[in-house]
């Protein structure tokens, strides 16, 4: 059966977040309707990474089987055109075939996601659901000295959910810097990592908030990090913010 890869962009609001469900509309499910219209094939689409709704992404990446061969254009191009005749936020930026032994999961080296913050007085218009909103500054510097706390191989319990399904909270953090973006009162997030538990970046985020308000210092967050423990975490940033930026594979 040949194998295609994709690479997805997608507003995730209005969306349940990546994963199939029964009663709500995830963004699986949608590309998968897609692939039917167009090809009749019932299909599974396996992604490099589960997004919880609210939940956007720049390059999430996607490999599905099909029974035919089909040129990668018109995988992309039919696609596409289900996609928007549905009116759904989702599309397919490329397709490729590949050898069957790639999985957009599991052969992943890196996960790359950004979140964004936008400072200003008044409430967000264009942006809302883009970015959290903070009414006040927040002190990029200072934030962007304690993130340098959490990179590194640590055991991330205090920064993850606690209905994260992972075997262990130990990962290793690669990257986690704090920039000042190219419009006037953003501030980025920039996180790396083979895998990422859940929650973890929005848990980094609201608790690098604090620091950027001048509530915490870098102790406060290392102190945090050794405390394993969920209550030690600053409040969870909310999903809007976040997106899944790129996907790292082994060269072919």
């Amino acid at each position: 059966m040949p194998r295609y890869r994709l690479d997805i962009e997608y507003d995730g609001s209005g969306y349940a977040g990546w994963q199939r469900q029964d009663k709500h509309r995830s963004i699986q499910q949608t590309v998968e309707t897609a692939i039917l219209g167009f090809s009749g094939e019932t299909v599974i689409v396996r992604g490099a990474g589960r997004t919880d709704a609210g939940v956007h992404a720049l390059g999430q990446v996607a490999h599905v089987d099909f029974e035919k061969l089909w040129p990668v254009d018109t995988v992309r191009d039919a696609i596409n055109a289900h996609l928007q005749m549905a009116r759904e936020r989702v599309v397919i930026l490329a397709a490729s075939q590949v050898d069957e032994t790639f999985d957009a999961r599991f052969s992943a080296l890196k996960r790359h996601y950004v979140y964004r913050i936008i400072c200003r007085r008044v409430p967000l218009v264009l942006e809302k659901n883009r970015a959290m909103w903070s009414p006040r500054p927040l002190d990029a510097g200072a934030m962007h000295a304690a993130a340098q706390r959490l990179v590194g191989r640590h055991d991330f319990t205090t920064f993850r959910s606690v209905q994260c399904q992972a075997n262990s909270p130990v990962r290793s953090l690669e990257r986690l810097d704090v920039v000042a973006g190219s419009v006037d009162g953003l501030i980025e997030i920039h996180a790396s990592a083979r895998s990422f538990l859940h929650n973890q970046i929005r848990s980094f985020a609201g608790t690098l908030r604090l620091v950027g308000e001048g509530k915490w210092s870098a102790d406060d967050v290392e102190a945090a990090l050794a405390a394993r423990s969920r209550k030690a975490c600053g409040p969870v940033a909310p999903p809007e913010g976040l997106y899944f930026r790129a996907v790292e594979y082994p060269e072919a």
